[in-house]
């Protein structure tokens, strides 16, 4: 039996998507365990793109069951956008492998009115986020105010719901935020009808995992964003609005702790961040342009260029400790091909001390200085190197070098956005 956790260890944009559809093969049941859909997961899957914001990445296998677990926040317009266009793409044909935990909270247009003019209201204080109403639905929840999936799918209690929230919020964005009020009978009609769209793949489903674990089926649960934007263990107020964690995926899914065995985190071969706060390893030059440009890197949610910088081993040694990684997956290492030094930051220096540790204020972050180790790159396309012995020896040296700071093994070298564009060297589900 494997019951893994698959997690990003930077600040999202790490590939997760694609390695969780690799190893979708060999697992039983996905399950995304927190977020919403600020976070995008590009596959590319024979040459053809498709983009995923809630479900998991597990989809475009058949007969693979994929869960939205009770940790993600659902916007009910986006799922059924996603919806639709699977199905139209020739996946989900059987409704019954997606499953949606009626425990999950419903994200509804007050909240993405509250996030746009609440991020508008701060000019350049803004956070970055992506104004879909994420932060306000998970405040919601923690406030005890929130509509979960369950009240939602029902029209009595949808309305009563709405007619117990709405008036408070409404307040909010008129006197506080300045906006325009939301109409309840408007807001009820529309989102009752998604609704009943909705009510078929919504089961209760802790004690449905629970027998799946009894019966040694293989799990694989499914993280958005990376470790540095965990609202706990993040770049802290520069971060997102939930766990990102692996410790969360048992909260997440309602599953326990001990049915986890293994933690794969995933690392990109450099480092990008989207949106405001300390970045120590950005470059703002030609440099971190042609990252940007070779690497595709602009937001498969939003379409914002990415900040792009070099491989930042304080960041994955964090991530290492607080998601108690078991291996590492390095993804798009194709893209450092052309570069003739590549840089790896080993430490930080701040007045006089070289820290080996992340500081716990953004505003210490800011005025660090990376410590760099230089290796020599190489010329060599990757694209189409599927064992590791093809490898260029700078490749191979690079690899090896990080594999040798981190002192972590790596699971698998990822050299294109491709399905088969994968190099592993250690399968976590053998």
């Amino acid at each position: 039996m494997s019951n893994i956790v698959i997690v990003g260890t930077q600040w999202g944009d790490e590939g997760k998507g694609k390695i969780v559809d690799f190893f979708t093969h060999y697992a039983d049941v996905v399950v995304r365990f927190q977020g919403g859909n600020n976070a995008g997961h590009t596959l590319v899957v024979d040459g053809k793109t498709t983009i995923l914001h809630l479900i998991p990445s597990g989809v475009l296998h058949s007969k693979k069951i994929c869960i939205i677990g009770n940790g993600v926040v659902v916007d009910p317009k986006v799922l059924m956008e996603e919806i639709r266009a699977l199905k139209k793409a020739g996946y989900l044909r059987d409704p019954k492998t997606l499953r949606i935990s009626p425990l999950a909270n419903v994200i509804l247009p007050y909240h993405q009115v509250i996030d746009r003019l609440r991020e508008a209201a701060k000019g350049e204080d803004k956070i970055g986020t992506t104004g879909r109403g994420i932060g306000p639905c998970y405040e919601d929840k923690v406030a005890r105010r929130g509509i979960r999936i369950a009240d939602f799918i029902d029209p009595v209690l949808f309305r009563r719901r709405l007619e117990s929230i709405l008036p408070e919020r409404n307040a909010y964005i008129e006197k506080v935020l300045k906006g325009t009020a939301l109409q309840l009978e408007g807001l009820f009609g529309e989102y009752q009808a998604l609704a009943k769209q909705i009510r078929p793949y919504v089961e209760d489903l802790s004690e449905k995992m629970s027998a799946w674990i009894g019966k040694k089926r293989h799990i694989l649960f499914e993280g958005a964003q990376g470790t540095s934007l965990d609202v706990d263990h993040g770049t802290y107020p520069f971060v997102t609005s939930s766990n990102t964690v692996a410790g969360y995926a048992a909260c997440g899914s309602g599953t326990g702790p001990t049915d986890i065995e293994q933690v794969v985190g995933v690392a990109k071969a450099y480092t990008t961040r989207v949106g405001s706060g300390p970045f120590p390893t950005e470059l703002n030059d030609s440099i971190g342009s042609y990252l940007r440009d070779k690497g595709g890197e602009f937001g498969s949610t939003t379409g914002r260029p990415r900040r792009c910088g070099w491989l930042d081993l304080v960041v994955i040694r964090h991530a290492r400790r607080v998601n108690g990684l078991t291996s590492l997956v390095l993804t798009k290492l194709d893209v450092l091909s052309g570069l003739k030094k590549i840089k790896i930051c080993t430490g930080y220096r701040l007045g006089g001390k070289v820290l080996q540790s992340i500081p716990t204020t953004v505003e210490a972050l800011e005025q660090v200085k990376p410590v760099y180790e230089e290796v020599a790159g190489w010329e060599d396309d990757l694209s189409k190197v599927t064992r590791w012995k093809d490898l260029p020896k700078p490749a191979k040296r690079y690899v090896d070098k990080v594999e040798k700071l981190l002192g972590i093994d790596l699971t698998s070298v990822s050299v294109g956005p491709g399905r088969q564009q994968h190099i592993v060297l250690k399968n976590p589900f053998k």
